[in-house]
Parts: C-alpha cells; sequence; structure tokens
C-alpha cells in the first residue's frame, strides 16, 4: 500500500525541492577554513553538518541557493572579503562535484539540472552589508553569480532596518530604496528575511520585480520578529514574490522562543556568539539543553505555517527555505536535508493537492527567478547603471 511519504518521495522525483537558504558554506568556513578535504560531502558528515550529497539526493532537493553569509561582525573592506571568499567555498564545490552539483544563475539553468539529474547550486548574499554601501559591488556579485541578498541580517545597516534591531532608517533610506531598484535592474532577488516589517514594506513598495523571503514564516502563527506578518503576505499576490518557510524552531514554535532568549544568553555568558556551531560550541548548546529541555517542533509545526501563508498569499506565493547548516536545532523529522519528505507527506496527509505541492517545492521559485529576470531585460534596455552614493543620497 502506497504510503503519504512514498507519494511525497514520487512527487519530489519529478517536482524536487527548491531550498531558499542553506548555509553549509560558512560551516565549512567555521568548522575547517574551508578544508573540503575535511568535510568531503561526497561521504557521510552527519557528524559535523545537516548537509551532505547522500542526504540532498534522499531529500529531493534539486536546487540549492547557497548562502554566502558573512556576520554583521565583520564590517567594511572585511565583509566584502568574506564575501567573495564564501562565493569560492560554492565555486569550490561546484568543481569538486560536478556529477551532482551544476552551476545555475536563471531559471533556464535550474531546469536544465532538474533535466541532468544533477542539484542547480545558486547563491544569495545574507546581508547588505556584504556590499559595503557600494552599488559597484553588488554589480560584482551579481556577475559572479549571486542571485538574491538580503537587505539585512541580525543588525541594522546604514540604509536598512533589521527585525531583530532597534528602528534605524525606519525601514528603508533612500539610498536603500536606489539599492532596490538596483537589484530589480540587474536581476538580483531582493530578499526580505531578516528585515524590519517597516523595511518588508518600503521594498514591496519601491521594487517592480518579484520579492523573496529566503527562509522566513508566519508571524501570525509564530510571534517572533522575523517571521511575516499577514498584511505584508497579503501583497505578494500583486508583487508576483515568494515567501519560503524556514525550519528553525525558535521561529515557527511559539514555546521555542522564550527558551531560545535562554540558551542564547548562555552562548554569551560563555563568551560566544549566539551562532557559533562549532563543536566545541556545540558542546555547551547540548549541556545546556540537557539542563533545560528544549520544546520540540515537527514538520507537523512546519505544515501549520504553510497552511496559514497558503491561506494568506495563496498557493503561487510560497516556497521551502530550510537554513540549514544555519541553525543549532531543527524540527524533529526535519533534522537535515534529508527530511523534506517528512514535511511534503505531512502536507499530503492534510489534503494538498499535487499541483499545490509541485508549485511549493520547485515551480514558484523558479517562476521567480525567471520573472526577475524579465524586469532586468527590460530595465537594462532602458536604465543605467546607478553609481549613487550612500553620502549622496542618505546626507
Amino acid at each position: 500500500m502506497t504510503t503519504h511519504l512514498d507519494e511525497a518521495r514520487e512527487l519530489l522525483a519529478e517536482f524536487p525541492v527548491v531550498d531558499g537558504h542553506n548555509d553549509l558554506p560558512w560551516a565549512l568556513r567555521e568548522q575547517v577554513r574551508y578544508d573540503i578535504d575535511q568535510r568531503d560531502i561526497a561521504t557521510d558528515q552527519s557528524a559535523h553538518l545537516h548537509t551532505d550529497l547522500a542526504r540532498l539526493r534522499a531529500g529531493g532537493v534539486g536546487a540549492q541557493f547557497w548562502s554566502v553569509y558573512v556576520r554583521t561582525d565583520l564590517t567594511g573592506d572585511a565583509a566584502v572579503s568574506a564575501t567573495l571568499e564564501q562565493i569560492d567555498c560554492v565555486e569550490q564545490l561546484i568543481t569538486r562535484y560536478p556529477a551532482d552539483l551544476r552551476r545555475a544563475r536563471t531559471a533556464a539553468d535550474m531546469q536544465a539540472a532538474r533535466d541532468e539529474g544533477r542539484i542547480a547550486s545558486l547563491m544569495g548574499a545574507e546581508g547588505g552589508h556584504s556590499i559595503n554601501n557600494s552599488l559597484a559591488t553588488l554589480r560584482a556579485l551579481y556577475t559572479l553569480g549571486v542571485r538574491y541578498m538580503t537587505l539585512t541580517h541580525n543588525d541594522n545597516i546604514a540604509w536598512a532596518d533589521s527585525a531583530t534591531d532597534r528602528p534605524g532608517v525606519g525601514g528603508l533610506s533612500p539610498f536603500g530604496r536606489e539599492v532596490v531598484r538596483e537589484m530589480n535592474r540587474i536581476g538580483m532577488l531582493v530578499d526580505l528575511s531578516h528585515v524590519a516589517a517597516t523595511t518588508m514594506r518600503d521594498a514591496l513598495d519601491t521594487s517592480t520585480a518579484p520579492v523573496i523571503f529566503s527562509h522566513s514564516s508566519s508571524r501570525a502563527v509564530c510571534d517572533h520578529p522575523r517571521n511575516i506578518p499577514d498584511d505584508v503576505l497579503e501583497r505578494l499576490p500583486a508583487n508576483g514574490g515568494v515567501a519560503m518557510v524556514t525550519f528553525v524552531p525558535k521561529f515557527v514554535l511559539q514555546a521555542a522562543v522564550d527558551w531560545t532568549a535562554a540558551a542564547d544568553d548562555n552562548m554569551r555568558t560563555h563568551g560566544f556568539h549566539p551562532l557559533d556551531t562549532t563543536p566545541e560550541v556545540m558542546k555547551i548548546h547540548r549541556a545546556f539543553e540537557e539542563a533545560n529541555p528544549r520544546p520540540i517542533a515537527t514538520a507537523a509545526t512546519v505544515a501549520d505555517h504553510l497552511d496559514h501563508m497558503r491561506d494568506v498569499a495563496g498557493i503561487d506565493h510560497i516556497g521551502i527555505g530550510g537554513d540549514y547548516d544555519g541553525t543549532a536545532f531543527t524540527p524533529d523529522g526535519l533534522n537535515d536535508v534529508s527530511g523534506y519528505p517528512n514535511l511534503i507527506a505531512e502536507l499530503l496527509a492534510r489534503g494538498w493537492s499535487r499541483t499545490d505541492l509541485s508549485k511549493l517545492t520547485w515551480q514558484n521559485a523558479v517562476r521567480v527567478l525567471g520573472a526577475a529576470e524579465d524586469v532586468a531585460r527590460d530595465l537594462g534596455a532602458t536604465t543605467a547603471p546607478s553609481n549613487a552614493t550612500l553620502e549622496q543620497l542618505d546626507g
């Protein structure tokens, strides 16, 4: 008898997951300083990472946006250099594993990778600090293959407010709006994960291309500032964008919010950054968890978000962005990149149709990148590159 899990795997063989956010490059930097021999993802890396090739295959992943993230305590030229190192890491992975990974820069490349049975490998920069207030640097990242930029990470930047910082410029500054316009012009997706709700609304007011949320869930289901308010989700149909649900327990399970705040304080007390996932630091995480059992999220928890997001934004405007290797904890059943079939099985059990699921996993994300390419094609024919500066526009 066919089970929901069997049906999920069959669906993913035809419509694999496009995952919006995986932090493997940063994990490789932190753990082994990019020494891929020590973390050969052609072999089992379950002791160290959420990600390796066998588990990507088992999870039905057909396209991955690899995050070329750098922490916000890296600023100026150091942030740009670290971002370039992250891009180089992705290029090394693609070169090393050509039978499994295919470089992808367009929607057509994503489709070609699927036809070849390889995993389309794209890149997304996480945080506007990566461009050091330079539109020329933004364009250079696009030339190197970066296809989205998250406008902020956890801290404000000079031209955009973060969800997890105090209000600064009140959303986007004039230069911030110019960044969005230039991203539209070159075909780089504007990613609104991590940004304040005011920044989300300003970006939607400014962008003429679809936006994405590469790894964010519903604020109505779990009231965390990293999640998306309903009024913003309601705007996605008019914009054409896609909100990609994340699996991070502290963003999807209300009971995990307070627990995570305590766990983060414990990390700071020991002198470590809360986002540090190196082995030494994970021992401290595990000791805290043993003394203070954490609330457990599951695939059903994530499905609750997707049910709500579908109701508010519509089936054409949702996707998946797990944030693997960028979080210390994951939901039961979604422990690593092999877990996507469990989420699809849960949705099948709730009555989601094959048509709806094919949009969630594959079609929406491919469409949104193609739409950004179409906007860029039109704008590029009529609009010159912007050389505006932060000082000129923001004073």
